[in-house]
């Protein structure tokens, strides 16, 4: 599943070519892709991409008239950047996205389909998706460490708490504690302080140094 690394890099990747695009048009054949039905997709066609933002492990696309587009990729879901007009995969495509700029579409492997796409107007319905986790990048390291010693937890399932902190799951949760040399085992509230510091500090680390290259687990597949 993408994770905070991954998703940053898709929206790095999606800001390039579709900020100030139009959306178009939008096509959807994946029948468990849309999990909303008010706002319809079909009122972001015509609309002005504003900006691409990360929102947890969500990719959010902003069109005008405060419109927001919310993906989440889960494990198997890829986004393929095409030439106007391009087709969707007959066994693995799940949607299309026609804009000014290319087409983006939206594929999904194996037989299980999870990724999901959110069609909310209004911040407030934005941030209603929100598990509203820590933002790590951002975030003091004192302000760090007292999230992760909120609740007595084992390391891995405080990190990977979206509501503790945002965007980080399995994959990158190793990272960190590998890189601390700490077991995912250990309880948060009996860790020292020097320890919670390294884990904050490998958490920024491990975001920016491992980005995955774009085809390998984030980034625009070519």
């Amino acid at each position: 599943m993408p994770e905070l690394p991954d998703v940053t890099l898709y929206v790095e990747h999606l800001s390039a070519r579709l900020g100030g695009a139009t959306l178009a048009r939008a096509r959807v054949v994946g029948p468990n892709l849309l999990r909303t039905a008010e706002p319809p997709l079909s009122h972001a066609e015509g609309r002005v991409v504003r900006g691409v933002r990360r929102m947890g492990k969500r990719i959010v696309v902003a069109l005008e008239g405060d419109l927001f587009l919310v993906f989440h990729l889960m494990i198997a879901g890829r986004f393929h950047w095409r030439e106007a007009g391009a087709k969707i995969p007959a066994k693995v495509g799940l949607a299309a996205f026609e804009f000014s700029s290319g087409t983006l579409v939206l594929t999904e492997a194996g037989t299980r389909r999870r990724a999901s796409l959110h069609v909310v107007a209004g911040e407030a319905a934005l941030r209603a998706l929100d598990p509203g986790g820590l933002e790590v990048l951002e975030a003091p390291l004192a302000e760090f460490r007292a999230t992760l010693v909120g609740e007595n937890h084992t390391l891995k399932r405080a990190l990977t708490d979206p509501r503790a902190f945002s965007g980080i799951g399995n994959a990158y949760s190793d990272e960190i504690l590998h890189r601390a040399r700490l077991s995912p085992l250990k309880l948060t509230q009996t860790r020292r302080r020097r320890d919670r510091a390294a884990v904050a500090r490998h958490a920024r680390d491990a975001a920016v140094v491992d980005r995955p290259a774009a085809g390998r687990g984030g980034g625009i597949v070519p």
